[in-house]
């Protein structure tokens, strides 16, 4: 469970960094939903957050097994790649993707399989795209696992290498899952109410790495406890930027307040032999919006 609760909290804080710049900015309630009801509505943010959080667990549980922090694995058995020069050695404690996949689908999964809906409800629809969202976590990890080497020989001349398999950086997985929310598919039933599929046929048939969502997404532009919309009063904005973290976007076209900032930060730093570094204290103005 603590290997679950970094990958829970990993997930928070990646979802928050990349939607900062939008009026959704991924905000957590204080009760046991954390995204309160925006999950409860089947949009691209539920999508996205349920995403991250297979995503995340899949990468937590992976990097224990190789730190040995759990009894029931231990580091990665994967095949060599092909690909891998053979004077390479392969066989470093590598991360353990595979076990934290199947984790991951065991455990993120069983919500979602506890109850037998009829066809054509709204709650066999729910469950389809959630385990199809999770499905698009875990494969944004386990599909972009990486190699990773270490050279060794006299000062550093790298005669060898001994080569391993390592998990993608979380913050390419959220960049990853970021444009399958940009890109996602919107769906609905088949005719026989017992699969989900895309809306509108000129568009690709979503694969098992894209989000899917049904509903469409509030403008997040005021509170509401009913979507779960924080508003975007108050929040920061960029007053010339056109894309989403500008002024007329963030602050929906309600206009926007302006007032001087001091910002205090370290400058000119020097280092000086042997060994440290010393700076100084420099003051500035910034002019800082926010939403009206």
């Amino acid at each position: 469970m603590n290997s679950i609760g970094r990958g829970a909290n990993m997930a928070i804080g990646e979802c928050q960094w990349q939607f900062r710049f939008r009026r959704w900015n991924c905000s957590t309630v204080a009760d046991s939903s954390v995204f309160g009801p925006v999950i409860t509505i089947a949009s691209r943010e539920a999508a996205f957050t349920h995403a991250i959080s297979a995503a995340g667990v899949v990468h937590a549980v992976s990097r224990s097994c190789r730190e040995g922090e759990l009894h029931s694995c231990h580091c990665s058995r994967a095949q060599r790649p092909r690909d891998l020069n053979q004077e390479w050695n392969w066989g470093g404690c590598g991360d353990n993707i595979e076990y934290g996949y199947r984790f991951a689908k065991a455990f993120v999964d069983v919500r979602e399989q506890e109850k037998n809906h009829p066809r054509h409800s709204p709650q066999l629809a729910r469950m389809l795209m959630n385990k199809h969202n999770n499905e698009g976590g875990r494969k944004a990890v386990y599909n972009y696992a990486k190699v990773a080497c270490k050279c060794h020989g006299v000062s550093g001349s790298c005669a060898l290498k001994t080569c391993w398999q390592q998990l993608p950086n979380f913050r390419e997985i959220g960049d990853r899952l970021r444009d399958r929310y940009d890109g996602a598919t919107e769906i609905r039933f088949n005719r026989r109410g017992t699969r989900l599929v895309r809306k509108n046929r000129r568009y690709n048939k979503p694969t098992k790495e894209d989000l899917i969502y049904m509903d469409p997404s509030p403008d997040y532009c005021v509170a509401n406890a009913t979507t779960g919309s924080m508003g975007t009063r108050g929040r920061l904005c960029v007053r010339n930027s056109r894309g989403m973290e500008g002024c007329d976007l963030m602050c929906c076209g309600r206009g926007y307040n302006t007032y001087k900032q001091k910002i205090v930060e370290r400058c000119h730093c020097k280092f000086h032999w042997c060994c440290y570094v010393e700076c100084k204290t420099c003051e500035r103005i910034v002019d800082v919006y926010t939403c009206k």
